[in-house]
């Protein structure tokens, strides 16, 4: 193996990693950056190491070369984390102080000075707690200790594989987000559940606060409209928006909130923007935005990086792939079987760039046989296998379906806010799907306002909003039908470019030898399959992928993000032509 570095490997030092606010949709003025340097134990059991072996750059998992660790974490051992709070974090009368971990892979128990304040089973998402009646006047430790049994147990996963190679990539562990605290006082709000309802020109703010308090909600813009609204916590709060300003690719118009409730007072930001499958003058069921037909192009994004595995090493790199699939053309990108940090979101709803959202997979081993190989054949004569077979798909664990569900919606409620999500993808070429039409209602109860893709590429049971096929070998014939038909997977087409592979294997779906032949290729599969199937019915297309991960080489971007493979004219030609004429 070759360790790949990118242009920002050498940006990331001992002290000052990623310390830009983690939690854009709520911000408040108090801060305190936990990352940077840790110390850090493996060990066989549960029991608090001694003495530590070495330090850890937080928050790279143990796997990452910007660790300065290189070691797995295995499924029977013990990784700990332990470091001294800052002396400023200290009781004060009237004051909470907030702990907070952005992911931790996969299980996860805290203490403060040896106590425990909480555990959180789940890799994916944000957890925290209230850490203030731990503290003392000084010297205080904060611990955490993970477990990762990765594809070996029933847990959400994503594309992590103990044995990693083909479209399966290193497993990771540990912290791999941002941790951090926040001081608020003794009543504080909790969450924000902000909609905007733009056919009535509104947008809707709930306040979720422990008990039920008066609170006001200033709404202000770029173009001088502030509009302060006077109501209640726990209770929904309309705001009548004048003059809407929409919110597009094209131009991703941001509104400033500002709340206030007691001693507590905190920001956000919406978009006035609506998502929707409505027919179009030809009676297609399309993609609308803003009730406008509006053809996505996007990319499969799978969030992977040579230096930091699941963690961007700065801010700047996540920046930098939203932009340049922007430059590229594409107004979309389907993040695959993983959940970001919240700032990749805020970045798509600040630059304008939509994302398909997959929940994040996980269940027990699949039978490939059946999942890939007998699944892709049955598709191929449109015949629709069945997800009730628990076992062949991964589920048979009752726990690990009641898991999973829990996880969606949690999910849909940590990201609800961000206007650049347009569709919840809840299942990926049946890995670990059950029960499709049930999950659907259910994530339908839990956002009426999204589309969603029940199964993408196979196992299709018929509902949700998408009739979505994968198609790497044969050409696409369109069935127009009562869902809108997308494109959301396909292409992979490979070249490996020398001196920026990690791996001396190669994986793919069609194998180039340079630059010129692979623009070719892609320029002639976008002419010839996908541009003419557009005015058939055809309203989303995703292309694998936007930069090569591992021995996968079907990227836009080699894995460390140096060398765009194909011509960036190309890129753009090809996509300015996926238009829907209205």
């Amino acid at each position: 193996m070759k360790q790949l570095k990118t242009r920002w490997t050498d940006k990331v030092g001992r002290d000052g990693v990623l310390t830009e606010y983690p939690r854009p949709s709520l911000r408040r003025k108090s801060y305190v950056n936990l990352n940077g340097v840790w110390n850090y134990a493996f060990t066989d059991d549960r029991k608090k190491p001694e003495a530590f072996q070495g330090q850890i750059l937080v928050p790279f998992s143990p796997e990452s070369a910007l660790s300065g660790v290189g070691r797995r974490l295995k499924p029977g051992e013990y990784l700990w984390y332990s470091r001294q709070l800052p002396v400023g974090v200290k009781r004060e009368k009237g004051k909470r102080w907030i702990l907070h971990i952005g992911a931790a892979d996969q299980c996860a128990a805290v203490s403060v000075n040896g106590r425990p304040v909480a555990r959180n089973v789940g890799g994916y998402l944000p957890f925290s707690a209230d850490v203030t009646d731990m503290l003392r006047d000084t010297d205080n430790e904060l611990t955490v200790r993970i477990q990762d049994y990765s594809d070996r147990a029933y847990l959400a996963r994503g594309k992590q594989k103990l044995d990693r190679g083909g479209m399966f990539y290193t497993a990771q562990s540990g912290i791999w987000q941002t941790v951090w605290m926040e001081q608020v006082p003794d009543h504080y709000i909790r969450r924000l559940k902000i909609t905007p309802w733009y056919d009535k020109a509104e947008a809707e703010v709930l306040v979720r606060t422990r008990r039920e308090s008066g609170v006001s909600v200033t709404v202000s813009s770029d173009e001088g409209q502030d509009i302060t609204v006077e109501g209640w916590t726990n209770r929904p709060i309309r705001i009548p928006i004048r003059d809407v300003h929409s919110w597009s690719p094209e131009d991703p118009y941001l509104y400033r909130i500002h709340i206030r409730m007691g001693e507590d007072e905190a920001d956000s930001y919406f978009a006035m923007r609506k998502k929707s499958a409505e027919k179009d003058k030809n009676g297609i069921m399309r993609l609308f935005l803003n009730n406008r037909p509006y053809f996505q192009k996007g990319v499969l994004d799978q969030g992977y990086w040579p230096d930091g595995l699941y963690t961007a090493p700065t801010d700047e790199a996540m920046i930098f792939d939203i932009k340049e699939m922007k430059r590229l053309g594409f107004n979309m990108l389907r993040k695959h079987v993983k959940i970001e940090p919240e700032r990749w979101y805020y970045h798509c709803d600040r630059l304008g760039m939509l994302v398909w959202q997959d929940m994040v997979c996980g269940g027990e081993p699949y039978r490939h046989s059946y999942v890939t190989y007998a699944a892709t054949a049955m598709e191929l004569f449109h015949i629709r296998p069945k997800d009730r077979y628990y076992r062949l798909l991964g589920r048979r664990d009752e726990k690990s379906r009641s898991r999973f569900i829990q996880e969606m919606k949690d999910t849909v409620r940590t990201l609800y806010n961000h206007p650049s999500i347009v569709v919840w993808v809840i299942f990926n070429e049946g890995w670990g799907q059950f029960d499709a039409n049930a999950v659907t209602e259910i994530a339908r109860r839990e956002d009426t306002t999204r589309l969603l893709d029940q199964a993408s590429g196979w196992f299709d049971q018929g509902g949700g909003d998408f009739r979505s096929v994968h198609n790497y070998f044969f050409p696409l014939r369109i069935r127009p039908g009562k869902r809108v038909y997308a494109l959301t997977e396909f292409g992979g087409y490979c070249w490996k470019v020398a001196g920026h592979s990690m791996y001396p294997g190669l994986y793919g779906y069609r194998i180039y030898g340079s630059k010129e032949e692979l623009g070719k290729g892609y320029a002639a599969l976008m002419k010839r399959g996908v541009e003419p199937l557009v005015g058939k019915g055809l309203s989303a297309v995703i292309y694998t992928q936007l930069s090569d991960v591992e021995e996968e080489v079907n990227g836009i971007y080699t894995y460390d993000r140096e060398v765009l493979k194909i011509d960036e004219d190309i890129v753009r030609k090809c996509n300015d032509r996926l238009v829907i004429n209205e």
